[in-house]
Parts: structure tokens; C-alpha cells; sequence
């Protein structure tokens, strides 16, 4: 990979959502921001390698993709009096210069969340174009998140920024009263987003902190947005639990430590006990827990447990049990066979797995076959433990988590 290739990559998965929210709050247009980002990184990958690169690449993408929208608006006479206001404003800038080039940054990423959640939208397209959007992701990324085709990933997309654009959704912040209608997608895009921060999807890395630490700041800006809602709280609350245990989920090679081998005395512990704070603020509120809080409870669990085999399994699968009934899903299923196998056994969590697949539910996915494989080899059933193993490790696209699963099929042998 060229070093301007390289850079690039970088700029896009750190900066990629501010430049795309700088660009719609300048252009007024989501779909039209991604775009002039799209012609600013060829321009880039046609001058940089022998211009060299800049040293603020973002800035200078954002700068350049301002000058391409104003050429368009040049062309365009109905445009011509935005145009004269928004050169001048260009004219003054210099393209190293982040603070000229990149406006309000965190105000306009939140801003950029809250436009992709709009009403006109439906919840599959509003997620799709967040995680496009605001985390970067590519479609392949976003099929495996969603357990969607990538056609449908992309088709979702391109309608969602053609709604947006005809409906004329203005690139501002909604209106207190609309805020609580779009909270529901807001939420669960910024959570999408972090556990793609979490367990990377693809590649060659464990983890993504990057994404998962902008989604905590994404959450604790919602907080402070909207200290009445207790879904809100109980997300950063997830967040917080979750995130504590970074430092001790991969070792020195980058190989991903299970939950059960990790050094417990390596967790962030100040972290933690935010967790604990927004989980109590979140309940102070009175209105009863939501699928975050009873996530973030599990969370909790895991998080004050001095060990895998002191957790309270009994409490995590009543969690899980509450969480199921209240927001139906096959990955709630599976999480709640494995605190079953650790509360009662292996025999009775195989049974709600093989009804998963009976279901035609993940199918395709690395997670079923990963837990199945688990389950057998605690039942002494190593061959077909092993095969699950190996189905498990040719589905992930995380290579990191293909040797893992790879490894363990291994130790069958």
C-alpha cells in the first residue's frame, strides 16, 4: 500500500465523519457532502504523490471538496448568490489550516447523526447511512453488522441520501420536541457504531477504539443533550462497562484474551464506576429499564465479578431472559445460551442453540457455530466441536478472530 493510500485510509477512519459533516453543513446536502469528499480523495491520490502529502490531510480534503461545491454552484445561477457568500468565506482559508477548514466539529458530527435519523427514513436506511456516513464503514462492513446482502446495504444507501435530498432535510439540529421521535435510531446507530469499535467486523485488528471511543463521545454528548431520558444514560452506562476492559482484551501480539483469560486487575476500574453512575442515573429516572439499561445491568455483572466462575450466571440469565422478551433477537438467544451453559451446563444452552439454527436465525454468520463449537467440546463432543470451529473461522471476516477459532479447533485434534 502507497503511502498516500496509507494516509488516506487513516484520514478516513479517524476524520472521515467530521469532513462529511463539515461538507453538509456547508452544502446542505448529506448525499452531496459524500460525494465531493469521494472527488476530493482522487484529486488527492492524483497530486499528493507528487506534491507530497499535506501536512493536515483532512483539512485539505475538506478544503478542496468546498472548492469543488463551488464550482458546482458556479455553474448552477440559482446558487449564484450562496456561491459569492461561501467563496469569500474559502477564499480566506488555507488548506493546513485545520481550524479554518473543519467548523464546530463535534456539534456537527451529532448533527450529522441526527439528520441521517430523520422520520423520512426508514430505520433499516437510517442505520445503513449512519454507519456509512459517521463511522466510515464499507457496505461489506455493514452487510455482516446488519445480516443483510451488500446489495440491499447499498441500495438501502443510495435511497436513503435521494430521500433526504428530496424531502430537502435541512442540515441543522432538529427541534427540541423532534429530538425524542429520533432518539431511538440515534441510539442504536451510536451503539451499532461502537460495537463495530468493539469486535471488528473485518480485518486484521481485534478492535477499532477509534470507533468505539467516538461513539462514547457521541453518547455522553447525547447526555448532555438530554439529561431526561434514561435509555440515554443507560447506553454510555454500556459503553463505559464495555470499554473498561480494552486494555485486556488482546495481548502484546494483538491476539484477542476471551473474557475468561483476561487480566481482571488490567480493567479500568475509574471507568467502571462511571458505568455504575449513568446505570443509577438511568434508574433514578423512574420510568423502569430499557433494553440499554438491562444490557448495561449484564454489563455490570461481568464488570464487578472477580472472576468468570464468581459471576452471578443465575442474574445474568434472568437479564438475558427480561432483555429477550422486551427486544426479540437471535444474538440476545445465543448470549443467553452461553449464561446458561455457564449457570446450569452445556446440555441445556446446546438445545436453545440448535433451535437457533432450526430457525434459519444468524444463519451465515461466524456466531452460531462459533458457540456451538463451544458447547460441544464442554460435552466431550470434539469432532463436531471441531467442525463448527472451522465453519465458525471460514465465516468471520476478522482474520484475528479467525485464528482464534482456527486454534481452538486445533486443540481438538
Amino acid at each position: 500500500m502507497t503511502s498516500t493510500q496509507s494516509t488516506l485510509d487513516v484520514t478516513w477512519r479517524i476524520e472521515g465523519a467530521r469532513i462529511i459533516a463539515a461538507l453538509a453543513r456547508f452544502t446542505g446536502d448529506v448525499g452531496r457532502a459524500e460525494d465531493l469528499v469521494s472527488d476530493a480523495t482522487l484529486e488527492a491520490l492524483a497530486t499528493w504523490p507528487d506534491a507530497g502529502v499535506p501536512r493536515n490531510p483532512a483539512a485539505w480534503l475538506t478544503a478542496v471538496a468546498k472548492r469543488r461545491a463551488i464550482d458546482s454552484w458556479r455553474r448552477d445561477a440559482r446558487l449564484a448568490e450562496r456561491y459569492a457568500a461561501m467563496a469569500q468565506e474559502l477564499d480566506d482559508q488555507h488548506p493546513d489550516n485545520p481550524a479554518d477548514a473543519l467548523e464546530a466539529v463535534d456539534d456537527d458530527v451529532l448533527r450529522l447523526v441526527f439528520i441521517a435519523c430523520h422520520p423520512v427514513l426508514s430505520r433499516e436506511s437510517q442505520v445503513a447511512l449512519t454507519l456509512r456516513i459517521v463511522a466510515g464503514l464499507t457496505t461489506t462492513e455493514i452487510g455482516r453488522m446488519l445480516l443483510a446482502p451488500v446489495a440491499t446495504v447499498q441500495a438501502r444507501i443510495t435511497r436513503a441520501k435521494r430521500t433526504l435530498a428530496e424531502a430537502h432535510v435541512p442540515f441543522e439540529s432538529p427541534e427540541p420536541t423532534e429530538l425524542r421521535e429520533r432518539l431511538a435510531g440515534v441510539l442504536s446507530v451510536v451503539y451499532l457504531i461502537f460495537t463495530e469499535g468493539y469486535a471488528a467486523t473485518t480485518g486484521d485488528t481485534w478492535m477499532r477504539r477509534d470507533l468505539a471511543r467516538e461513539a462514547l463521545r457521541l453518547g455522553r454528548t447525547l447526555a448532555g443533550l438530554m439529561p431526561r431520558e434514561p435509555e440515554v444514560f443507560a447506553l454510555v452506562a454500556l459503553m463505559e462497562f464495555q470499554s473498561s476492559r480494552f486494555a485486556s482484551r488482546t495481548d502484546a501480539a494483538g491476539q484477542p484474551v476471551l473474557l475468561a483469560d483476561q487480566d481482571r486487575a488490567r480493567w479500568d476500574h475509574a471507568q467502571i464506576r462511571r458505568g455504575s453512575d449513568a446505570l443509577k442515573r438511568a434508574d433514578a429516572l423512574g420510568r423502569g429499564r430499557g433494553a440499554y439499561a438491562l444490557q448495561a445491568a449484564i454489563a455490570e455483572c461481568h464488570s464487578r465479578a472477580p472472576s468468570i466462575d464468581d459471576t452471578d450466571w443465575d442474574r445474568v440469565v434472568v437479564l438475558y431472559e427480561a432483555l429477550g422478551r422486551l427486544a426479540p433477537n437471535p444474538i440476545v438467544d445465543l448470549n443467553r445460551a452461553v449464561a446458561v451453559s455457564m449457570a446450569t451446563g452445556p446440555a441445556s444452552a446446546l438445545q436453545i442453540v440448535d433451535d437457533l439454527a432450526a430457525a434459519g436465525s444468524l444463519a451465515g454468520t461466524h456466531l452460531l457455530p462459533s458457540v456451538r463449537g463451544e458447547l460441544l467440546a464442554q460435552l466431550g463432543r470434539h469432532d463436531e466441536a471441531r467442525a463448527e470451529f472451522e465453519s465458525a473461522a471460514a465465516l468471520t471476516g476478522n482474520e484475528r478472530e479467525a485464528e482464534v477459532l482456527r486454534g481452538k479447533a486445533q486443540r481438538l485434534n
